[in-house]
């Protein structure tokens, strides 16, 4: 069960490897785009080349869908990047269900581990795969993964790396549910005073605060690119910044004003440093570096 490209991955090590996948469950196609086609899910477009039987629910407790998924007769759910599902769905196999979630449980729950991770700064992050139950991402986990996150790498990246370590975790985690040599850690015994959480991120999340440290701006810069990216105005108009660069200095100007040579470089000062724009899309423009967007524009 899931969507995006993330799951893919996922979906992917498990038909490579030879486990019998009984059936697929992704999102309803959705109009998209200027002339509203319908979009087919990217889960959809590899269940379809591999022809997997598919599943499309509008609604998970539609009685139609669980008599389809019970005539599957799965011994195990696998959920990566999917929607909450109700206990009639997650508690329906012998074996249960399992999440694939991207983050260090119980550490980041919610829809955005990945973004909020960055934005707050973290050196790692990585995978869990658990069992699912009521409370969504609290079920007792099975296996973890770390990965490392760089300095200046941004949450596209970190996607693509958590994308390839959750698929092999996931294959790791069903071999040894398989072989039965699976051991299951309630999150509720790890502590739990300062877990961090991972919330939806709404357009609010984004806007930029030039009177929080540089540090604090760059981060949040990172954890938004490539989407739904960090913004800030320009001459009224909303300016979103996908890739940058700090420089601490005691600025000249005041946080949030703009400094510019007209033809290299444009900063944003904070109150301890520069941020250097390097790619960014003004409103009604398309994306792109800092020297093209200087060639056409004038402060």
């Amino acid at each position: 069960m899931g969507t995006p490209d993330f799951a893919v991955a996922s979906l992917d090590i498990l038909v490579e490897n030879g486990f019998n996948v009984v059936g697929v469950v992704t999102a309803p196609d959705k109009p998209a785009g200027r002339g509203l086609q319908l979009q087919e899910s990217a889960v959809k477009k590899y269940a379809v080349s591999k022809g997997l039987p598919l599943l499309q629910p509008e609604k998970l407790k539609n009685p139609d869908f669980i008599a389809q998924l019970a005539a599957l007769k799965a011994d195990l759910q696998v959920v990566v990047a999917f929607r909450m599902l109700p206990e009639i769905v997650w508690n329906m196999p012998p074996q249960g269900t399992i999440n694939v979630h991207a983050s260090l449980l119980p550490n980041y729950r919610g829809a955005a581990p990945i973004n909020w991770a960055i934005i707050n700064g973290e050196k790692e992050s990585g995978v869990t795969t658990f069992k699912l139950q009521h409370e969504i991402d609290t079920g007792d986990i099975l296996f973890n993964d770390t990965v490392t996150i760089r300095e200046d790498e941004t949450a596209g990246e970190l996607h693509d790396e958590l994308m390839q370590t959750g698929a092999r975790l996931l294959l790791k985690t069903v071999q040894a549910i398989a072989a039965g040599t699976t051991q299951e850690t309630p999150q509720a015994s790890i502590a739990a005073e300062d877990v961090k959480h991972a919330p939806k991120i709404f357009k609010d999340t984004c806007m930029i605060n030039w009177q929080e440290p540089l540090d604090k701006i760059y981060n949040l810069v990172r954890g938004l690119s490539p989407y739904p990216a960090a913004w800030t105005t320009l001459q009224d108009k909303s300016l979103k910044i996908y890739k940058a660069h700090k420089q601490y200095a005691q600025p000249s100007i005041a946080p949030g004003e703009f400094d510019t040579d007209q033809k290299t470089y444009v900063r944003i000062a904070a109150p301890d440093g520069y941020l250097y724009l390097d790619e960014i899309q003004l409103e009604g423009k398309k994306r792109m570096d800092i020297t093209t967007f200087l060639r056409g524009y004038r402060f």
